[in-house]
């Protein structure tokens, strides 16, 4: 049975390394937030004494836990493909891609691995001040090392402070000038606060699925939603100005894959429109069915109303990326960057009008962004790396010079047995995440070690029913 599906080996490999990826990015983009939303929380309730947070942090631990666990093991079997699809790349980039994901490791890694047990099951064991930087820690870490691979991935579309060995290799030059590349901060920026804005949605539709079974009352469900609603009006306005600086930033860099986001197949004189739809035909070189708004891209890009722009057909077929993925991931991660400060804006309104708990409307618009994020984030990425090609390593080294002599049917073969196990594994994971999910954080919500039993706050048991909306959480 021929497992190549007509396709050569590289494709094969860029589909495999593609799935691999989508499947695990979407638990570190989850569990980065996770970690900061669990330490503020578990810093409210030492601050306030107030149950809620608690029982918040210990609804929320067990979900981490679980999203933790499974970025990091489909982290690690994606690494594997480094040495079996993609060896050619692995021996001539190593030199330099090498030690900063070691640092990864040595750093992040062992930071998040070391105080993870006493974050999960210590508080009653270490006391609450060793246990909160325990909490700060775990945050600290996840953050640290989305910025090892973030440099790594940033040096790959903007190679810098390297230098070319005899048999093709990239040789560190200048550590400080590979590390902090000239996209490595717009990237990292835009991408923690990604993260933050993922889990802010995720966390706001679980509020808001409560809220909408009826369970305005409890004020675990209202915290939860809130604090969310608040993350995505504050936050998400930053997130759109943070991607404007990195599309400037990547169009400084890597103007080609501007033109693909941005369907201009071709040249513009006497200014640039903006094209917000149309039908890509790269073979014909043209945006059918087009609709755009004229002159309106040169002040996008920093340029005059006048301004003109080389085009597509200005860059030989074999170097452009494929348009179509391109400009339509591009559109899909803006458009539900738009929708977020929608509904970021439409909370500040339920907000000062005080009816925030009690506006269906409102919470079915959270429940259906609830995996916004992750849609984002991963049509984010797509436009990031798709729009990279036809380059490993931006400018200095092709794809097609970057995979292994592997036989399609062989890379095919791997690709169809990811697909099964990961669908199997981490479906299961995921269904059982929405499990924890489904039950509202209630009185007497167990953490992570059964032997703890219940909370332990003073004056509160299980039984004590909830309290009542007069005295208002401070989150609300």
């Amino acid at each position: 049975m021929d497992l190549s599906f007509g396709l050569d080996a590289t494709l094969l490999a860029r589909i495999q390394f593609a799935f691999t990826v989508a499947f695990h990015f979407i638990f570190p983009a989850f569990s980065i937030g996770l970690a900061s939303f669990l330490a503020v929380l578990n810093g409210a309730y030492l601050w306030t004494r107030d149950e809620a947070y608690l029982r918040l942090f210990q609804y929320w631990l067990k979900i981490f836990a679980i999203s933790f666990a499974m970025g990091v093991v489909s982290g690690i079997v994606m690494s594997y493909q480094f040495g079996t699809n993609w060896s050619v790349f692995s021996d001539l980039a190593g030199p330099v891609i090498g030690p900063l994901m070691a640092y990864e490791v040595l750093t992040a890694f062992f930071l998040e691995a070391g105080f993870l047990g006493i974050m999960l099951f210590g508080r009653e064991k270490v006391g609450d001040a060793l246990h909160m930087a325990a909490c700060l820690m775990v945050a600290i870490g996840t953050a640290i090392s989305a910025t090892w691979i973030l440099s790594v991935n940033s040096w790959m579309h903007t190679p810098a402070g390297f230098t070319m060995g005899e048999n093709g290799q990239f040789l560190p030059a200048d550590w400080w000038a590979i590390i902090f590349n000239p996209s490595f901060p717009y990237r990292l920026v835009h991408t923690l606060i990604a993260a933050y804005l993922t889990t802010a949605f995720i966390v706001g539709g679980v509020g808001a699925w409560h809220l909408l079974q009826g369970r305005t009352q409890n004020r675990g469900v209202r915290t939860m939603f809130s604090m969310a609603m608040w993350m995505a009006a504050l936050v998400a306005p930053l997130q759109i100005i943070a991607g404007h600086e990195q599309g400037l930033n990547t169009y400084e860099h890597q103007p080609v894959k501007v033109l693909a986001m941005e369907g201009h197949f071709e040249s513009s004189q006497d200014g640039i429109p903006l094209i917000l739809f149309g039908i890509p035909d790269q073979e014909a070189g043209e945006m059918r069915y087009k609709i755009e708004i004229p002159r309106i891209g040169g002040p996008i890009l920093e340029k005059g109303w006048g301004a003109s722009l080389d085009g597509l057909d200005t860059v030989p077929r074999e170097l452009q990326p494929p348009v179509e993925i391109v400009f339509w991931s591009f559109r899909v991660m803006v458009a539900l960057g738009f929708a977020m400060l929608g509904v970021g804006l439409w909370s500040l309104w339920a907000r000062w009008r005080g009816n925030l708990y009690h506006a269906p409307w409102l919470h079915r618009a959270a429940l259906v962004m609830g995996p916004s994020g992750l849609v984002a984030v991963i049509a984010g990425w797509i436009t990031t790396e798709v729009g990279r090609q036809p380059y490993t390593v931006y400018g200095e080294l092709l794809t097609a010079d970057s995979v292994s002599p592997l036989a399609a049917s062989a890379v095919g073969a791997s690709l169809v047995a990811f697909i099964v196990i990961y669908f199997t594994i981490f479906g299961a994971g995921i269904l059982y995440i929405l499990k924890l999910m489904h039950h509202a954080p209630e009185r007497g919500e167990r953490g992570m070690d059964d032997g703890d039993g219940p909370i332990r706050t003073a004056g509160i048991t299980p039984g004590n029913v909830e309290a009542p909306d007069h005295n208002p959480h401070p989150a609300e």
